[in-house]
């Protein structure tokens, strides 16, 4: 009986050490892998109940894991959407064989690392066939609100390169400065102009044609000035008159002291604004708040228009995309514009460990990983996404060429234990003779 359990224990020998050398051929097999996480073997003694003083070898069991929370360094790469999760999280994907049926939502599989790039249909998809997922934006650049603790909510990131988009203008802010000695006696009362660009809901330049009269007074300076606001697409109709009148005082000289509202809306001296109507709808203009020189002033003899800004783009072809470090995918337009289109979330798991490996260093979540929940990138305990990277293997090739020459010992010497009990038995055989 001991000598059969000794035979019994160098065969589990030989068996646990043949997995853990499977395992560490998987690890050095796949060390220039992108985003594979190294297997673990691990002995578990098997003890047998003894009576008396016989004793039988319960011999070895190996188990193996996969070390899916513990990753590889990232490396850079030229593609914008070469992604990798710095930290804690993973990918989202789905199978793109699984997304061309359409049935129902693709199941949500996960990874670490990708190399996307567009298909035919402006997909992001690896060379392996996964799709990128993530929640679409809506056309203002917002993303609802989507559900976390599902991936129903998920669809394939798609870039439409060559789409054409436009911007409408929907606030401008005037920088000018006007001329003091016009609102002096025996001034010339000359109008000084200038023209606002501004794009309608269609793409389209308009103009905002912006007037600035001064209140010409018979002695010394009135410090007043009228504004009037015409639309071109209005055919120059006016949209907007205010009276302006400015400080004079020595600590606040030169900024606005008052602003009386003719026509147009009115104006908010908490914000310095006034809403006017255009053609295509209300846009804010930005005068400056009372007793500030953030907007119009009034000094010097110099009619300075200093700072023009407004918002709006016209239209423009979507050249390129990017993915920011909180899984903001923002489409690039040739006028500088730039849109979000899609947020990729980070899924993250109670136990990552518990994961169901699958190919192409994709993973299923299981009972024994738990519950997977949608975070923003950066946000909670998840990591952030980084852009023109990938993940490197986490196989540590010399380490694991140190563990197969130590299993290569051990399965020698489990070797020899049942060469041992076979010359034991040999002997045994040979009391006969």
């Amino acid at each position: 009986m001991t000598i059969s359990s000794s035979l019994n224990a160098g065969v589990a020998g030989l068996s646990a050490n043949a997995s853990r050398l499977a395992a560490i051929s998987d690890n050095i097999a796949n060390s220039a892998t992108f985003g594979y996480r190294r297997v673990e073997a691990d002995f578990e003694s098997m003890v047998l109940s003894t009576n008396g003083g016989s004793y039988s070898a319960g011999g070895v069991r190996a188990t193996t894991q996969r070390l899916i929370d513990q990753g590889g360094s990232l490396v850079s790469t030229s593609n914008p959407t070469d992604l990798a999760v710095r930290g804690r999280g993973f990918l989202p994907v789905a199978q793109t064989s699984e997304v061309a049926v359409s049935n129902g939502n693709p199941q949500m599989l996960l990874t670490s690392t990708g190399s996307f790039r567009t298909d035919s249909l402006g997909r992001l998809v690896t060379e392996s066939g996964l799709v990128l997922l993530g929640w679409p934006a809506a056309p203002d650049g917002t993303v609802p609100a989507f559900p976390r603790d599902t991936s129903s909510g998920l669809m394939p990131v798609q870039i439409n390169v060559n789409q054409l988009t436009g911007e409408p203008t929907t606030s401008v802010s005037l920088g000018v400065n006007l001329p003091a000695t016009e609102t002096d006696a025996q001034a010339s009362g000359a109008p000084q102009s200038l023209s606002v660009e501004y794009f309608d809901n269609l793409g389209r330049s308009e103009t905002i044609q912006v007037t600035f009269t001064p209140t010409v007074p018979a002695i010394g300076s009135s410090n007043a000035w009228t504004l009037t606001l015409a639309d071109s697409a209005q055919a120059g109709a006016v949209i907007g008159e205010y009276q302006l009148t400015f400080d004079d005082a020595r600590t606040t000289g030169g900024t606005l002291l008052s602003v009386n509202a003719l026509s147009g809306g009115a104006y908010d001296p908490a914000t310095g604004q006034v809403i006017v109507s255009v053609d295509g709808g209300p846009i804010e203009v930005g005068i400056g708040r009372i007793g500030t020189s953030e907007g119009l002033t009034q000094l010097s003899n110099s009619f300075a228009p200093l700072s023009i800004t407004k918002d709006g783009s016209p239209v423009g072809n979507m050249v390129s995309a990017q993915v920011d470090e909180n899984g903001f995918v923002r489409a690039l337009f040739d006028t500088g514009v730039t849109r979000t289109i899609y947020q990729v979330p980070l899924v993250d798991l109670p136990n990552p460990n518990g994961l169901v490996a699958l190919d192409q260093q994709t993973y299923r979540p299981s009972p024994e990983s738990g519950s997977f929940f949608l975070w923003n990138a950066g946000d909670g305990p998840t990591g952030d996404i980084v852009a023109f990277a990938r993940e490197e293997s986490a196989t540590d090739v010399a380490g694991e060429l140190t563990a197969m020459i130590q299993t290569q010992r051990a399965y020698s010497s489990n070797a020899k234990v049942i060469q041992t009990v076979d010359e034991m038995l040999q002997e045994t055989t040979n009391i006969k003779r």
